[in-house]
């Protein structure tokens, strides 16, 4: 068990404890063969600092990161612990208006971001205000210090005003200074760390002021519910720019004195070898992996491998034993959380019950199912809504950025509100059951319908739209997006330049599957879309579906 008091509950100390009792262990390795140890993340995240010092990044100044997963994401996030700066997760699929909202919302001074991306960024950058640096990343931290300055990648940003947004590269940043800065030393647990954007149901997406206490709590929950121990190897496939990799695996690793095993992106094929090759202990997965997972071509070596714990989160019950049998997986761990409330439920390592998304972790969150409207706690076996709230202070979201009207919504009467519908057994299990809110959960992401719908709205034969989500037709896929759509009178849109536009114009993960045209779309007396109406029709034989490839 991990003993901190909580004034070390902040990820500059937690680095720099880590650096001074194993200096030389590996804390992170990537599947393409770089490395850092506990000493290289301590000492490179301050030469980074004293970098983005120099660009007058200070504390609480927000640094946005646009980066796929490796070493440079890394080192960016522990830099900005360092000054005591925000940093800003931005979703790797974002463009357009979904890029554009992150930057300007979370009012970003500096961006990482990698080559690929820029001319993505140029788009918008006339509307950035805030943006003054983008800072440039090559894949690795090798090609950054062996060519500080990659030829060819340097790109215009125009920006509006007279302004330039000014371009550096990330070795330019990697001074020779070692020492950590003087801010260091004043970073607190209660300090705001992240801001994390997630999806809202009747606006854009809403981004959760995240303190280093909330992050901690992340990362102690799995060392204390999955009982991981120094010698484990977290292997860590999911993105960096949400809460589960982030948080829950690679702070994890390094509050625990573990070393992580990191991959770009989740491959089926590679997954069980990376989990051989690097002796990996434990992982993490989300809703459709498992399935696809299962999907592979049977081999020998599934079941020679040390892996001895999976989390997954949601999993549809019949696919668990399946699972621990082919692999030969003795934990499989489901649970339940969000950015907002962390992760407050857990299965007990030793007492699972399929179906159930866990227990709640007592120590520090209280989690009730209470009536939607009234509020009152409902006896075990009735549906209500799952609500939560901290026993540990700073240990939750402080709210969302800019948008107090909708802290104080999801926080009345003491509790955070989820909008997830769920019950408690008698024995003190819960289930998730549905969601309360329009939101549609598609492949482990939370999907806004109201930022789906604004893009299409854009489309010049588009009158109204709704976007709904029905079930998909691929175990643990959770939804897929249907659009149902009202066409100007003028011109009728075709199927072929619907998905044209979402091509252009939305993240892979908001492409919808479905869609069909209709002369109105049924509403309430006060004109709101009566989206359940439109949920129960489903899939019918007016229903086009997108084309495959």
């Amino acid at each position: 068990m991990v003993h901190h008091s909580v004034k070390e509950w902040s990820l500059g100390v937690q680095l720099s404890c880590r650096a001074h009792q194993r200096p030389d262990k590996v804390f992170v390795k990537t599947t393409q063969g770089e490395a850092l140890t506990y000493s290289d993340a301590d000492v490179q995240a301050n030469q980074l600092a004293h970098g983005l010092k120099r660009l007058d990044v200070g504390f609480g100044d927000r640094v946005a990161l646009l980066l796929p997963n490796g070493l440079p994401h890394v080192l960016a996030w522990l830099a900005c612990a360092r000054l005591g700066a925000i940093h800003v997760a931005v979703n790797l699929e974002y463009r357009g208006s979904f890029l554009k909202h992150v930057l300007v919302n979370s009012q970003a001074r500096v961006l990482f971001t990698v080559p690929e991306f820029l001319d993505n960024l140029s788009e918008i950058s006339e509307e950035l205000q805030d943006l003054q640096v983008v800072v440039v990343c090559p894949p690795t931290l090798h090609a950054a210090r062996s060519s500080p300055e990659p030829l060819g990648l340097r790109r215009p940003l125009p920006a509006s005003a007279g302004r330039v947004i000014k371009q550096v590269f990330l070795g330019e940043l990697l001074s020779e200074v070692a020492g950590p800065p003087e801010e260091a030393g004043e970073v607190s647990y209660q300090d705001i760390a992240s801001i994390l954007y997630t999806s809202g149901t009747t606006g854009p997406s809403k981004g959760v002021l995240m303190p280093h206490a909330h992050n901690y709590l992340f990362g102690l929950g799995s060392i204390c519910n999955l009982e991981l121990q120094e010698d484990d190897v977290y292997y860590i496939c999911l993105p960096l720019f949400h809460a589960n990799a982030l948080f829950m695996q690679l702070y994890a690793v390094l509050i625990g004195g573990m070393t992580a095993v990191l991959r770009e992106r989740f491959s089926a094929s590679e997954w069980l070898a990376d989990i051989r090759n690097h002796g990996c202990t434990v992982t993490n997965t989300l809703g459709v992996m498992v399935e696809f997972l299962l999907r592979q071509p049977p081999s020998e070596q599934e079941g020679d491998h040390s892996l001895r714990v999976v989390t997954a989160a949601p999993l549809p019950p019949e696919q668990v034993e399946p699972f621990k049998q082919r692999f030969g997986v003795r934990h499989f761990i489901e649970l339940y959380g969000m950015t907002e409330v962390n992760i407050p439920l857990y299965t007990p390592l030793e007492a699972p019950r399929p179906g159930s998304c866990g227990k709640p972790w007592e120590r520090f969150y209280e989690v009730s199912v209470l009536h939607p409207e009234t509020d009152e706690p409902l006896s075990p076996n009735h549906v209500g809504e799952i609500c939560v709230r901290p026993r540990q202070p700073y240990g939750f979201m402080q709210g969302y950025h800019g948008l107090p009207e909708k802290t104080v919504e999801a926080c009345r009467n003491f509790w955070f509100h989820t909008g997830d519908a769920g019950r408690v057994d008698d024995d003190g299990y819960f289930y998730f059951v549905d969601r309360i809110k329009d939101c549609i959960r598609r492949r482990g992401e939370n999907i806004s319908s109201f930022e789906v719908e604004s893009a299409l709205l854009e489309h010049p034969e588009v009158a109204e739209v709704a976007a709904i989500a029905v079930p998909s037709e691929i175990a643990g896929g959770e939804d897929e997006i249907k659009l149902v759509i009202v066409p100007h009178a003028q011109k009728v849109p075709s199927p072929e330049s619907i998905w044209a536009f979402c091509q252009s114009r939305l993240p892979k993960t908001m492409q919808p599957l479905y869609l069909e045209l209709v002369d109105v779309l049924p509403k309430t007396p006060t004109n709101k879309v009566q989206k359940a109406q439109l949920r129960a029709a489903g899939v019918s034989a007016q229903t086009c579906i997108r084309p495959q490839g």
